[in-house]
């Protein structure tokens, strides 16, 4: 079987990297599995091994947002950082923590505010955005809580506020103690409070 050449395949995954991080601005995709298999679809690729990782497409993501309206997405960076601040004062109780890409500084304006918090029960969440007449939807996650575990189906929520979808994923009380894994790079997930959060806002830390 004849071999494609290193330069040409290594060119290639760079465009599907680069064309998954416009469908992930422009289309509002999250999922970085379905932005690589259209991206790849648009090519005619169907070699997995030309596919580029989550890693390469958050660079081209970074990128992406830095040429093209980086004034617009610092801005939509701070109100939906503002947005998790708000959601962390009202979700307090349960020691929220921010994660994903509006921590990371790759949000696009299509995507959630994403939390974890801990509780002994997910119910306690909701009796809480009951009691505010919050009005919410019950949501399920697939997440790797450890490297070389399968993953496992965490509970949680999504409600609006403040113009931002806020999603909540909940976890057991010690379940704080170690981050799930990242479906980026496959590293613990960096999680920030809200002390975190509110001096990335004080500093004007629009990009990390």
């Amino acid at each position: 079987m004849t071999r494609k050449p290193a330069g040409r395949s290594a060119t290639l995954r760079q465009a599907i990297a680069q064309e998954a991080a416009r469908l992930m601005v422009e289309r509002g995709i999250h999922d970085f599995l379905l932005a690589k298999r259209k991206a790849a679809e648009r090519f005619g690729v169907t070699d997995a091994g030309v596919l580029p990782r989550n890693t390469e497409i958050e660079a081209a993501l970074i990128a992406h947002q830095r040429l093209f309206g980086q004034d617009s997405h610092a801005g939509n960076l701070r109100r939906l950082r503002e947005a998790a601040l708000q959601a962390m004062s009202l979700l307090a109780e349960f020691q929220p923590r921010l994660v994903g890409p509006v921590l990371t500084g790759t949000a696009t304006e299509h995507a959630d505010v994403q939390l974890h918090v801990f509780a002994d029960r997910a119910e306690s969440l909701t009796l809480l955005l009951l009691d505010r007449h919050l009005p919410y939807e019950l949501v399920e996650r697939r997440m790797r809580l450890q490297a070389d575990r399968p993953a496992v189906a965490v509970p949680g929520l999504r409600f609006d506020l403040d113009a931002a979808v806020i999603e909540v994923l909940v976890f057991a009380l010690d379940g704080i103690r170690q981050s799930p894994v990242s479906p980026v790079d496959g590293k613990p997930m960096r999680r920030a409070n809200a002390e975190e959060v509110r001096a990335m806002l004080t500093s004007h830390q629009a990009l990390l």
